[in-house]
């Protein structure tokens, strides 16, 4: 067998003889005539040449990057009653030689699948189908497709698979005259209405799945709904506080057939409806008598819903005919009710005289031990739970109670105090104030701490025993949340409170007074440290307060400590345990068994020391927790005032600057 080297030159060769024959002969010296036929003369890089173009292998054909492409997919969708069917015609192009897979659509059910009038070879790749197809060349397939309808609250929707073609075109066929429909991913062009029904042609994002809804108005229901019953058990706490009585529900309905889309409670006369909440809840309609609730899952078996109502009453003793929260379409309808009360009251609640063991009519309510109440409705619960009854209602006969309330006058016992409040404030030379109250507060039962700031001042920011709070705002002042007891008390514990108040910048020298917050609570002793900056010679010269360090350690004491000596009534003049007026006073403290007198000297100026510790983390919050904008100095002096026994009432210092 000849090489492909030699056949090559061989070639060559013989196409230079041609070429050489066809010219003039040559003639030598002696006359005679060459013989081109034989003689050829290729230079060496001529030569060279030949040889690498005869050494290359020869090139077979180049293959497409991909097997296959879709070119273009047409679907046409008819909605019937429960179901969406369509079929959709694929066409495209095998770029490769041989069987090659072809994906067509993802996400899909399809029925069957055909190509050029024959069953199509199908495979599945994950949630992606695939075709086999052979080629290279051209093909046209058709796929019948079909998915279930989801219905929601006035609308039927379903998700269209879209294959991953060049162009994806959709025409959707649904019931009605006045269908609304909308799709996620794609464009309505057109719509058209005939006989009773609606066509859209809809231009699709390829390979990318769509939602399509529409909404059906004057048109029949798609499809005929089932009978639906349901069980409900309604546990109810009905708390009796000083001008309102507070009623939370909370219902558990099971239910037996059906799917219910909507649940409609009963609400009792006279209340008002503050909250609804739940984990299927989607929205709630209120309506005269009662509230429509729209399920966001009907197809759960079981739903839970919590209702808060509220109603006033009179001050003081009052009679309450109260019903309760139902459920009307409920086939059997069981409750429990337990009643709390704020403060010293007596309950005469009627029971209607039931013959203990005895099963109660429907709707009539029967006394019931405490202890047996359902565990949820006890954790609802914030007080001593006074009267329990259960019942089973009807729908003829709802279920009543009749309470007649006493309520006696509470004895003097404080409801919180606070042993200590430390202060800290922080003041610009732009005559800018921000101060941080920390308390040490012991709470029995009052729900929130009243703070009067002063005029001009704004609340930053509040912590409740180590937790971010929020404060409301009313109009007597800035209430505090407070922990008490059923709401994770440990003792006592530590609220603090930020708040910036815009004073007025600084002159050369001049007179400024600085305020504390009134408190609702009583407070055993107030330690407050005034910073000002280093450029500014501040000395006290009136106010309701005492220096620090003419303040006896020994005397000191927290608040429980100075209720137990018995040492006045909280500086009800604004004096505080001495008496005192900053820049020194004398004063004494009395007290059964007990007599001390502190003697503190005049001084014509506050003995002012270096910051504290409680500055220098002010000052950090200030530059990167705090959501104000404050410039703190850094450099200053501290003066350090203290007040015992602080009631309701405000604590002032007034100071004269100078610049140094």
């Amino acid at each position: 067998m000849t090489s492909p080297k030699i056949a090559c030159l061989t070639i060559v060769v013989l196409v230079l003889s041609s070429a050489a024959r066809a010219q003039p002969p040559v003639r030598t010296t002696e006359g005679s005539r060459t013989d081109a036929a034989r003689s050829v003369t290729l230079s060496l890089t001529e030569y060279n040449r030949l040889m690498d173009l005869a050494s290359r292998p020869p090139q077979g054909p180049s293959l497409a990057p991909v097997g296959a492409v879709l070119s273009s997919a047409e679907l046409r969708v008819r909605i019937d009653r429960e179901t969406a069917q369509g079929v959709f015609n694929l066409a495209g192009d095998v770029l490769r030689p041989g069987i090659n897979r072809v994906p067509l659509v993802a996400g899909a059910t399809l029925i069957e699948g055909s190509a050029a009038g024959r069953p199509l070879p199908l495979s599945a790749d994950g949630t992606m189908h695939v075709a086999l197809l052979p080629g290279p060349g051209p093909f046209a397939l058709t796929l019948e497709w079909g998915a279930p309808l989801l219905f929601g609250p006035g609308r039927a929707s379903f998700k269209l698979p879209v294959p991953p073609a060049g162009t994806a075109r959709a025409t959707i066929d649904l019931p009605g005259d006045q269908a609304d429909v909308h799709v996620s991913a794609g464009l309505i062009t057109r719509r058209s209405t005939a006989n009773g029904r609606t066509t859209v042609d809809v231009t699709l994002r390829p390979g990318t799945a769509t939602d399509v809804w529409w909404s059906m108005r004057d048109s029949a229901p798609v499809a005929a709904a089932r009978e639906v019953r349901t069980l409900a058990d309604v546990m109810t706490l009905v708390t009796l506080d000083d001008s309102d009585v507070r009623m939370a529900a909370l219902i558990d309905v099971t239910v037996v057939q059906g799917e219910p889309r909507t649940i409609e409670l009963r609400l009792p006369t006279g209340y008002e409806l503050t909250g609804i909440s739940g984990s299927t809840l989607e929205s709630s309609d209120q309506r005269e008598g009662g509230v429509l609730l729209t399920l966001g899952d009907p197809a759960a078996r079981r739903h839970q819903f919590l209702v808060s109502l509220e109603r006033p009453h009179d001050i003081g003793s009052f009679m309450l005919d109260t019903g309760f929260v139902s459920l009307p379409r409920a086939q059997r309808e069981r409750g429990e009710v337990a009643i709390e009360g704020v403060g010293t009251l007596e309950l005469m609640a009627d029971a209607r005289g039931t013959p203990p063991g005895d099963e109660p009519p429907p709707g009539h309510m029967r006394r019931t031990d405490v202890r047996e109440l359902n565990p949820a409705l006890q954790s609802l619960a914030r007080l001593p739970i006074l009267s329990a009854f259960r019942y089973q209602r009807t729908a003829a006969a709802p279920a009543t109670l009749t309470m007649d309330v006493k309520r006696f006058a509470d004895a003097g016992v404080l409801a919180a105090v606070a042993d200590r409040a430390v202060a800290t404030t922080l003041v610009t030379s732009e005559g800018r104030a921000l101060t941080e109250i920390a308390l040490q507060v012991q709470n029995r039962s009052q729900p929130f701490l009243k703070v009067a700031l002063p005029a001009g001042a704004t609340m930053v920011s509040v912590e409740v025993a180590g937790e971010t709070a929020k404060p409301m705002v009313g109009a007597d002042g800035t209430r505090v949340p407070l922990l008490r007891p059923g709401f994770r008390p440990n003792g006592s514990y530590r609220v603090a409170f930020v708040y910036l108040h815009a004073g007025t910048p600084f002159l050369r020298k001049g007179d400024m007074q600085m305020t504390l917050p009134k408190m609702d609570i009583p407070v055993g002793i107030v330690e407050w440290e005034l910073f000002v900056p280093e450029l500014y010679s501040v000395r006290a010269i009136d106010g309701n307060v005492i220096d620090r360090a003419a303040f006896p350690a020994a005397i000191l004491l927290t608040g429980s400590e100075l209720y137990r000596f018995g040492a006045g009534s909280g500086g009800g003049t604004g004096r505080g345990v001495a008496g005192g007026v900053a820049g020194g006073v004398s004063g004494e403290i009395r007290s059964k068994g007990l007599e001390e007198t502190v003697t503190v000297k005049k001084s014509q100026d506050s003995l002012s020391v270096p910051p504290s510790q409680n500055v220098i983390n002010l000052q950090r919050r200030a530059a990167g927790v705090l959501p104000v904008r404050v410039d703190v100095p850094r450099a200053g002096v501290s003066h350090q005032f203290v007040k015992a026994l602080v009631v309701d009432q405000e604590t002032v210092v007034s100071l004269k600057y100078k610049r140094r």
